[in-house]
């Protein structure tokens, strides 16, 4: 009688891929702090990014003040 074939466990994801779609996810929620939340508290080189962010905050509906 043969010996039983022995399986190998093969991830569901990648390492690669998850490494990216964690990355991608941070990215995000930054971008999305700095749309919604700062109020220039990043910004330390002056007002434009606030600016930039306060001007995306009002075409996607955030109220801001």
């Amino acid at each position: 009688m043969a010996a039983p074939a022995r399986t190998l466990a093969v991830p569901a994801v990648s390492p690669r891929l998850l490494a990216v779609a964690l990355l991608s996810v941070g990215l995000m929620l930054m971008l999305g702090y700095l749309v919604a939340f700062d109020q220039g508290a990043v910004s330390q080189s002056g007002m434009y990014l606030h600016e930039l962010m306060h001007d995306g905050r009002h075409l996607l509906g955030v109220p801001c003040h």
